[in-house]
């Protein structure tokens, strides 16, 4: 007996380092158990530890039964107590073949996994998409799961080999890849240290990260550093305050990794299905999807930039938003009345606060049935929206999914006519799915389904022709439901009640939702309901396209990749960049707070924070305080006053921001990392952010403070407010921020165009240009402008687009390509950072210009009453 239990010992050790022995000899290993010393398999850092135990929890016997290793540690909420080996046995991968597009191999167990129904033969396809994006799929080749399908923007040609940025190298039993960085053979994607698993409702990988600087990973409540603290976040979207601890609105699956010497990398993984993100201090992460494929994306960058743009390739580059869409919105619900509505932007006009959007949240709806309004405190509504136009205002109001069922038939067309269509989900026995939303019982429709998306169509149409809305708000698209699958429940199957659950609010996939059973045109919910806020966000985009033959404006609040090709998101109380990372770069948070009372020093704050949010809407919930800019005191108003007349002399720059957002796939606000990638101090700001490359916004966060402890990257900063330069080698300055001031920093080296502002974007388009100049030490500075009518569609037909540049003392303006869209516009200033001394004089279009001034303490030269044509060649210089 000692003979043959030495003789399993050593057929087990060397199974485990070499899986040179036959299905049987592991079937005996397990047998015993597997109660023998595990010896340096198990002697790993508790930090490196892979946990085996992810779908459930285990005891030390069901741990050990799965070949694991078992060793207790103090911290219970630290790192697993039973984890992989150093080796363990998983897939096995045959020969590399090559394909039309790079090579594929399959991949087989010789025995099943301790998952249920585990799937034990894989295809691997490995796809150089570009030099700088490597694409590998697994997935089932004898039975067709789900796989997510982006419209669009998939490049289809296979890279020259001679300039790819990676070298990939297979491990081929155990299974495993990693990924390099060729040009310094750095790894950067290991998955080589724990085991793939692939079951029907359960896939897992794990990979070692490069660096612990991890950003991504939407939407959730956390800092722009992901803590990798044994940590785990879950991508399930859910209609979800904002806070720690829960899956939210929006799902991204998407990350990406500062490493050590400023380049960067990220990882996509196409899966729409549940999906629980492990992280831990190795630094490493651990996928495990409830479903799918997988279908990753490795981008090579090598900088964060480059980072984002082909991972934009992918998923689509972000619609361009009309201009008005880039002013000032206001919303609450709690407008009861269309005099009410008419009232608040009135009194904002009144009180000279910049304004150009009036929204209704569902009180305008009659019995909060959606594609009507009420006929007694709406009745007017048409009218009212025709006013606000010729104000030169725009009007929007909420659109939830949830269509009413409970009404007599033939009395809510909506309905009605969906149920004629069929363009509903469906419960597991193919009746229509009921649950119940904001006026009772209510259908979800199906935009997977094209019949569904043009009955949609129709029924914004037919409400269009009544209310001409210039843009729709959807709400409650996780989608949400007030009962927990459908008003019957739903029934007890694998898909309700699978074998794993990621953690999420209310313990069950369909908690706060649909059943997961129901069925949709391209699959059952379980699969697709991450996707419903991005399908209904694409029906909605191209209804309004078709029927207004202008750029929609759309806002949903759920959302996945791929959504900013169709819609801007609002974030509820939660602000932070991640969403420009994952391409969508029109977003906001509810200015003020949605939830609770705000205070007039928070308010002040937020709505100087807001004014740089690339969408800017103060709203507010029903049972709270008023929190419109003019219900506060004097010195508030001044100060909410003042930040929104800044914005609105910004929106020329903004507006140029996202022509390149949309034209090149760049950011639009963005983390202080994605353009100081060398800066070690700029990793982990989460506080500050820029717009574009060039202005840097350094908000107060705290109750009380008048000055701000500012981080300013290597370079010449000058304050926006008066050109004071602050010659920065990468420190913390400590700037004083009064109330009525927000810091706001222009780098050199830029110019900034800008606008007189005015009450709407309507008034101030019109309005003369002036621009602020950045010098750089080497007295140069650059920016541009893009300009065309501001909301049709064919950008890039009907645009002008001027190029600026100083050099030598002279600012020069260049039109590249005109449309006429400048050709009653004027620059009628412009002031200038950094000129060394006072000039003599100034010329314009080589005539001399009397009204300047020059400022020896700032160094800041001011240049008025200018009328230059904007539409025409133009130069302002000064000799010194």
């Amino acid at each position: 007996m000692i003979k043959d239990n030495h003789l399993v010992s050593v057929f087990h050790l060397n199974y485990c380092y070499f899986d040179h022995f036959c299905p049987s000899m592991l079937a005996l290993v397990l047998s015993q158990k597997c109660n023998i010393s595990r010896g340096s398999e198990c002697a790993m850092a508790p930090e490196s530890r892979f946990d085996c135990g992810r779908d459930k929890l285990l005891s030390q016997s069901e741990c050990e039964d799965r070949g694991c290793c078992y060793a207790p540690l103090l911290d219970s909420a630290g790192p697993p107590w039973c984890f992989y080996p150093r080796v363990y046995p998983g897939y096995k991968m045959g020969p590399l073949i090559p394909t039309p597009r790079g090579q594929g191999a399959t991949l087989t167990r010789a025995s099943p996994s301790y998952l249920p129904k585990d799937i034990s033969t894989l295809r691997l396809d490995d796809i150089q998409e570009t030099a700088d994006c490597f694409h590998l799929t697994l997935k089932d080749p004898s039975s067709q799961r789900y796989e997510v399908h982006l419209p669009g923007g998939v490049p289809q040609s296979k890279a020259n080999t001679q300039s790819v940025l990676y070298t990939t190298e297979y491990q081929s039993d155990p299974f495993g890849f990693m990924v390099r960085r060729k040009s310094n053979g750095r790894v950067i994607m290991n998955t080589t240290v724990a085991p793939l698993l692939f079951a029907d409702q359960y896939l897992q990988l794990s990979i070692t990260l490069a660096s612990s600087f991890v950003s991504g990973l939407g939407e959730h409540y956390t800092s722009l550093l992901l803590d990798l603290n044994w940590t785990s976040l879950t991508l399930w979207n859910r209609d979800m305050a904002p806070h720690a601890d829960a899956n939210l609105y929006g799902s991204h699956p998407f990350y990406i990794v500062q490493e050590e010497d400023g380049l960067a990398h990220g990882v996509f993984l196409l899966n729409s299905n549940a999906i629980e993100v492990i992280l831990q201090p190795t630094p490493a992460l651990t996928w495990v999807s409830t479903g799918g494929i997988l279908d990753f994306y490795i981008f090579l960058g090598p900088d964060p930039q480059s980072v984002i743009r082909q991972y934009l390739q992918i998923i689509g580059y972000p619609m361009m938003p009309s201009y008005w869409s880039l002013g000032f919105h206001l919303c609450r619900w709690g407008y009861t009345t269309t005099n009410t509505t008419r009232k608040v932007a009135q009194s904002m006009h009144d009180e000279n606060f910049p304004m150009d959007v009036q929204w209704n949240d569902l009180d305008y709806a009659n019995k909060r049935r959606v594609f009507t309004f009420d006929p007694w405190r709406f009745g007017d509504l048409p009218e009212m929206v025709e006013e606000f136009h010729k104000r030169g205002m725009k009007y929007i109001l909420i659109l939830d999914p949830g269509i009413s069922s409970s009404s007599t038939p033939g009395m809510y067309p909506p309905f009605d006519d969906g149920l004629k269509r069929d363009v509903f989900i469906k419960n597991a026995t193919g009746q229509i799915l009921i649950g119940k939303v904001w006026p009772g019982p209510t259908a979800f429709p199906d935009f997977t389904n094209p019949d569904t998306r043009q009955w949609w169509e129709d029924c914004i149409r037919d409400f269009h022709s009544k209310v001409p809305v210039d843009g729709l708000w959807i709400d409650m698209n996780e989608p949400a439901s007030f009962v927990q699958g459908s008003v019957e429940g739903c029934p007890d199957s694998d898909l309700e009640n699978p074998p794993y659950t990621p953690s999420v609010v209310g313990g069950r996939l369909n908690s706060g939702t649909l059943c997961m059973s129901a069925r949709q045109k391209m699959s059952f919910h379980y699969n697709l309901h991450n996707l419903y806020g991005l399908t209904e966000a694409y029906a909605t985009h191209s209804a309004l396209l078709k029927i207004r033959r202008k750029r929609p404006f759309v806002l949903s609040r759920s959302s996945f990749p791929g959504i900013g090709r169709f819609s801007g998101v609002w974030t509820g109380d939660n602000w932070n960049v991640f969403l420009n990372l994952f391409g969508v770069p029109l977003v906001g948070a509810d200015i003020c707070g949605f939830g609770g009372n705000t205070t007039e020093e928070l308010c002040v704050r937020w709505m100087q924070l807001g004014a740089f949010y690339p969408f800017m809407r103060n709203h507010n919930d029903k049972p709270n305080a008023a929190q419109e800019p003019y219900v506060f005191g004097q010195r508030a108003q001044a100060a909410m006053r003042s930040a929104l007349y800044l914005r609105y002399s910004l929106l020329p720059f903004l507006y140029t921001l996202f022509h390149h957002a949309h034209a090149s796939a760049e950011t639009v606000a963005r983390p202080l990392f994605m353009e100081f990638p060398n800066d070690p101090n700029s990793r982990t700001i989460d506080k500050q952010f820029l717009w574009g490359s060039s202005l840097l916004i350094s908000p107060v966060l705290e109750q009380g403070a008048v000055e701000l402890a500012a981080y300013l990257p290597p370079a010449t900063w000058y304050s926006l407010h008066n050109g004071q330069p602050f010659y920065s080698k990468g420190q913390f300055l400590l700037l004083p921020a009064p109330l009525d001031t927000i810091n706001v920093h222009v780098r050199e080296g830029h110019i900034i165009p800008q606008q007189e502002p005015a009450l709407t974007t309507t008034a101030s388009r019109n309005n003369p240009f002036f621009l602020t100049v950045a010098l750089s030490a080497g007295g140069w500075a650059r920016g541009d402008l893009f300009w065309d009518d501001g909301e049709s569609v064919d950008t890039f037909e009907i645009v002008s687009h001027t190029s600026l540049a100083l050099l030598q003392s002279q600012v020069v303006s260049n039109p590249l390509k005109l449309n006429g869209a400048l050709d009653s516009l004027v620059l009628g200033g412009l002031q200038v950072f950094g000129v060394p001394s006072p000039p003599r004089y100034i010329l314009a279009n080589g005539e001399k210009v009397r009204d300047f001034t020059y400022r020896t303490d700032t160094k800041v030269l001011a240049v008025t009453s200018l009328t230059l044509p904007m539409s025409e060649v133009f130069t302002v210089q000064w000799v010194l």
